[in-house]
Formats: C-alpha cells, sequence, structure tokens
C-alpha cells in the first residue's frame, strides 16, 4: 500500500495551524528522507529530515549505551524554543519545532493527539 503524502500533509497543516506555538512539522523516513512537512518558509525539509535520522540515530545509542532501553521521544530546549522527536509508527519518526510559549505539557499532549492520526495514515 502506497502512503498517501497528501493526506499526511494536510494532517500536519491541520496540526500546525490548530496549536498556537507550533511553528512546523516533517514526517521522516528513519533513514532521513522528507515523506511530508509543513513548514514555515525558509526552512527545508530535506536538512530537517535529514537531521531527524540523525538525532534518532544518537538518541537510540544514548538510550543502549546508558540503559535507558528504547526511546521513546528526544526533546530539545532551546532559548526560543523547542524541538521534539518521535517515533511514528515503524518506519517514520514526528519532528515538531515550537515556540518557547507553548507549555511542554500541551506540546506532549497535542502531539500524541496526531501520532494516531498519522500513524494510521501511514500504515
Amino acid at each position: 500500500m502506497a502512503i498517501n503524502t497528501t493526506r499526511l500533509e494536510l494532517l500536519l497543516q491541520s496540526f500546525v495551524n490548530q496549536v498556537i506555538g507550533i511553528q512546523g512539522a516533517v514526517i521522516a523516513s528513519l533513514d532521513g528522507l522528507p515523506l511530508a512537512s509543513y513548514l514555515a518558509d525558509g526552512l527545508g525539509e530535506d536538512r530537517l529530515a535529514a537531521m531527524s535520522a540523525t538525532m534518532l540515530s544518537l538518541g537510540e545509542r544514548i538510550g543502549q549505551e546508558l540503559g535507558r532501553g528504547d526511546i521513546n521521544r528526544l526533546f530539545v530546549e532551546g532559548e526560543k524554543g523547542y524541538v521534539t522527536l518521535t517515533g511514528c509508527g515503524a518506519e517514520a519518526v514526528l519532528l515538531v519545532l515550537s515556540d518557547s510559549s507553548l507549555k511542554q505539557g500541551v506540546l506532549m499532549l497535542e502531539i500524541k493527539n496526531i501520532l494516531q492520526e498519522l500513524k494510521t495514515a501511514l500504515s
């Protein structure tokens, strides 16, 4: 079954536009190729997808080396906002960019909610 990229992009667009503070999102394959995205101008989906794969690989190694087990999410907090990477099914990851005004609990809940829809669209 082929991946419906149009459906994925519509889901991401709705997610970004409905949650105040979320600035963009990318779904990438585990090898760093973009599957779908909804980003602000100037942010390249190819670059973000490649970074997603690198972050995931490093996070998995950290989890293994330090005995933390399988990772659920990677979270980077900067002065101007957050980068959150979460598994999205067996063969994809979701990278979400958000600003620092968004409360972390709300962010995690919104990501949890969109993941269900994205996993369905990917299967």
